[in-house]
């Protein structure tokens, strides 16, 4: 059974810096894809950015691209996602989630399976 921890959150001032974590478990291969999410307040859940595992090929919202890097690490199964230049507009529940693929997968929830907790990230203005 696969499992989701999200891990890193916080509070932070806009221009600041924030590392999410989230580690995986129960995958086999590395035949899979995991994508970050946020659910500002008041607003839907909205893709930010997401990774094919196997070849690296990495998608990014556009209004994040130039501030945030999503990487893995396969030996310790943990996606990252590096948040630089923070906005307030950037607060939210931050999800990761995942699903097995042989092929690309996008920034649309139903493509994923697996979900996490949430972390809550803040930006002060």
């Amino acid at each position: 059974e696969v499992h989701l921890v999200e891990s890193g959150g916080g509070l932070v001032q806009a221009g600041g810096s924030l590392r999410l974590s989230c580690a995986a478990s129960g995958f086999t291969s590395d035949e899979y894809a995991v994508g970050w999410f946020r659910r500002a307040p008041g607003k839907e859940r909205e893709g930010i950015s997401c990774i094919n595992i196997r070849d690296g090929k990495t998608f990014y919202r556009d209004s994040v691209k130039g501030r945030f890097t999503i990487s893995a690490d396969t030996a310790r199964n943990t996606t990252y996602l590096q948040m630089n230049s923070l906005k307030p507009e950037d607060t939210g529940v931050y999800f990761c989630a995942a699903v097995w693929s042989l092929g690309w997968v996008g920034l649309l929830e139903y493509e994923y399976d697996y979900w996490g907790q949430g972390t809550q990230v803040t930006v002060s203005s």
